[in-house]
């Protein structure tokens, strides 16, 4: 029905923030840092993938494409760093309206060092190669989910939903972290992948209910070994995520600076329930 397997959940974990990476750089707001920080995270997860999968469960599909996504991961990483003192366009042009308040407060002298940023005239980092990764990776989902047994396209489709719920989830709370280090962030790069784990929240829940799934838990058809006891706890866990979506976005719209790291810590406990939603469903279906 399914397989609960690390090279598996490390390529999805990857895959899945690689993706969402994407979705966050293209609208050139979050620094180039952060950046930085999640292409090498994940491109080590897409490393510790391949290692994982020829020691315990070799997939000569799934691990070679696991090997070029660390590559195209690892390579974006290069290019931004080659490309770094372009900045990035929001950032910048955050920095020129804060240096003309500045500047129509006090004079020139001080707005002329608030508005030092990088140049503008040196190309940035183009955005669309934060894809090449993902879109590799996800040819190697397709090959863990037909792996994993079971109905193809039903094992394919948790595979692929799943590395974009654990994606979405994991960069929402690296993003919040972010905060403290770009203060003057706006929030709607951090609103826009809570709603996407919204968004995906019903698609993954529903993949994995699906029969043979976790309604079959509940009907008694699979038994999960604790006399139905995990199929309430993945229950708890999959309404505790939606509702921890909910109570962010409800944080975010407060005008505080700390109402940015409450929904932070919002999202670390989200970051459990939603990996007790797919990696509870997997460890009773792989029983």
């Amino acid at each position: 029905m399914i397989r609960l397997d690390a090279a598996t959940v490390l390529l999805q974990w990857a895959v899945g923030g690689l993706f969402f990476l994407w979705v966050t750089s293209r609208g050139r707001q979050v620094g180039i840092g952060y950046g930085w920080l999640l292409r090498g995270v994940y491109g080590a997860m897409a490393v510790l993938s391949v290692i994982a999968g020829r020691a315990l469960q070799p997939s000569a599909g799934r691990d070679g494409c696991a090997v070029a996504v660390a590559v195209a991961a690892l390579a974006a990483l290069a290019v931004s760093v080659v490309r770094r003192k372009a900045g990035v366009a929001g950032e910048r042009a955050r920095k020129e309206r804060r240096a003309a308040r500045v500047r129509s407060m006090v004079g020139d002298r001080a707005g002329k060092a608030a508005a030092d940023s990088p140049s503008a005239d040196i190309k940035e980092f183009p955005p669309w190669l934060d894809l090449l990764a993902p879109a590799i990776g996800a040819a190697g989902l397709v090959f863990a989910g037909i792996d994993a047994g079971g109905p193809d396209g039903l094992a394919v489709a948790r595979t692929v939903v799943g590395a974009a719920f654990l994606g979405a989830v994991s960069d929402a709370m690296l993003l919040g972290h972010w905060y403290l280090v770009q203060p003057g962030l706006g929030r709607e790069p951090l609103l826009d992948l809570v709603k996407w784990l919204a968004v995906v929240w019903p698609v993954e829940v529903a993949a994995l209910l699906w029969p043979t799934g976790m309604v079959s838990v509940f009907s008694g058809s699979v038994d999960d070994g604790w006399n139905g006891t995990l199929g309430w706890f993945w229950l708890a866990c999959a309404a505790t995520t939606l509702i921890l979506c909910a109570v962010t976005r409800a944080a975010l719209k407060e005008r505080a600076y700390s109402a940015v790291m409450a929904a932070t810590g919002l999202l670390y406990l989200a970051i459990l329930t939603a990996f007790g939603t797919d990696l509870v469903a997997r460890a009773v279906l792989a029983g």
